[in-house]
């Protein structure tokens, strides 16, 4: 492969980055929250409940921060804070998850019909291409991100 075609991916994929973080930040806006508060919104909702300590190494946040960030989406009531009842010194946060989907499905309904309509222009094996491209890229990027939240 030539260095131009390295770069030109290198080009695009920073271009999808930025215009993945610009859409984003302007849904979280629409949502009442902002671009870090909606992200780490979404990591709770795919994993489901934790406890704040399990979100603070997960996101790399202090524990500061991440009291900061449960009682910005307490207060839209997007999450729960729960006692832990195997014990009580630790405090479990859910996700609201039928009002996360209330706020947030109107507001990618187009993203959602769009992709779709991307994805389906694609045969089954430039799919399995890109797929295999983002399964090693998310790997990637954990590597690095656990990386660099260790030291």
């Amino acid at each position: 492969m030539n260095a131009g075609t390295i770069q030109a991916f290198k080009v695009s994929s920073k271009r999808y980055s930025d215009s993945s973080l610009l859409m984003h930040e302007a849904i979280a806006r629409k949502a009442g929250l902002s671009g870090t508060d909606h992200k780490y919104l979404g990591l709770l909702t795919e994993n489901g409940a934790m406890t704040a300590g399990e979100l603070s190494k997960a996101t790399g946040l202090t524990t500061g921060a991440v009291t900061g960030l449960i009682d910005r989406l307490e207060k839209k009531q997007l999450v729960q804070r729960q006692v832990d009842p195997d014990d009580r010194r630790k405090v479990i946060i859910a996700p609201n998850t039928p009002h996360i989907l209330q706020l947030l499905e109107p507001l990618f309904a187009e993203l959602q019909e769009k992709t779709t309509s991307l994805i389906t222009s694609f045969s089954e094996a430039e799919l399995q291409v890109i797929q295999r491209y983002f399964v090693a890229a998310i790997a990637l990027m954990s590597e690095v991100t656990n990386n660099l939240n260790e030291k």
